[in-house]
């Protein structure tokens, strides 16, 4: 990182430092080596008009898509050769396409690796669900926004695409692995000898229940930290020196990377949500407790995503 843009708060963590930037992310781009970021998971205005404190989230579409690809341009040229782009874009039932338009302006600059879906909400019937399961009625999990219309469906689902540099960064799959329903499937597939499977793109993480919005996510769009714990598991902790969240918000990944221990460069425009980001981020590094060796934590952390 140059001298010449100094951060507003460091946070030290258990095997690097997190670093927040009160900056557009293109600035802090620029700042940075060719290279230097191994993973990036964010989440940028959705261009919905959403009502942030500060930004509008109100340009044209041209001017949006144009904005889009400037910074995904500057976020290329930072991401390692074998890095990940983990980009969350959601949109509204009314301009479905917009998601869609974003991933199609990422693609001159990274390639489209995979396609991730993240569930916010879910109905299983008993019955689909099977026996083995042990329901005793159907269930309806996870959290909605209500929509009144005829036309129109609930939205409980968002993307995540993954995008890098060459379309074959290798993943570390079975750290997010789930065991099989099926034991006899341990012996028929070759790759289930250790009891898992790959979870698969579609990943079903809720939002932690809250009391007040104003009070416990101030915020008018986040994603919860599981998200980018997630996608860092996914990418591999032992490849990851440096991650980035150049659309920060509250802080999920900056707080995803401080459990992990995986050092962190953040930015945001806006010095209330960036201040809500530094002092989550701090109790999560004190809730993680003392530092271990980079060996035994990443032991620990894939007997975690392997039992998850």
């Amino acid at each position: 990182m140059s001298v010449l843009l100094k951060p507003y708060k460091i946070v030290p963590g258990r095997r690097g430092a997190s670093r927040f930037y009160l900056s557009d992310c293109r600035d802090v781009f620029r700042h940075l080596p060719a290279h230097s970021v191994d993973v990036i998971v964010t989440s940028p205005p959705y261009n919905l008009g959403i009502e942030y404190n500060r930004y509008e989230d109100s340009l044209s579409q041209a001017d949006y898509l144009a904005w889009t690809s400037d910074w995904v341009a500057a976020a290329a040229r930072v991401l390692h050769p074998e890095g990940s782009l983990f980009l969350n874009v959601g949109a509204k039932p009314s301009d479905p396409w917009t998601a869609l338009d974003v991933a199609q302006a990422v693609r001159p600059h990274l390639r489209l690796q995979n396609i991730i879906h993240w569930i916010k909400s879910i109905a299983i019937d008993r019955a689909s669900a099977g026996a083995a399961a042990g329901l005793s009625r159907d269930l309806a999990v996870g959290h909605y926004k209500p929509i009144n219309s005829d036309r129109f469906l609930n939205d409980c689902h968002e993307f995540v695409f993954h995008f890098t540099p060459s379309g074959s960064t290798r993943l570390d799959r079975l750290a997010l692995g789930v065991a099989y329903q099926d034991q006899s499937n341990i012996g028929r597939w070759r790759a289930g000898a250790g009891g898992v499977r790959c979870r698969g793109n579609t990943w079903f993480i809720p939002y932690e229940t809250i009391q007040r919005r104003d009070r416990d996510r101030p915020h008018p769009a986040t994603f919860p930290s599981k998200l980018p714990e997630q996608c860092l598991r996914l990418h591999g902790l032992s490849r990851i020196k440096v991650a980035m969240d150049p659309f920060l918000g509250l802080g999920s990944t900056a707080v995803a990377c401080a459990r992990l221990g995986v050092g962190f460069i953040g930015s945001d425009i806006d010095e209330t949500y960036l201040d809500e980001a530094v002092q989550r981020t701090r109790d999560a590094v004190a809730a993680a407790g003392p530092p271990k060796t980079r060996k035994a934590a990443l032991r620990v952390d894939k007997a975690k995503g392997a039992s998850a």
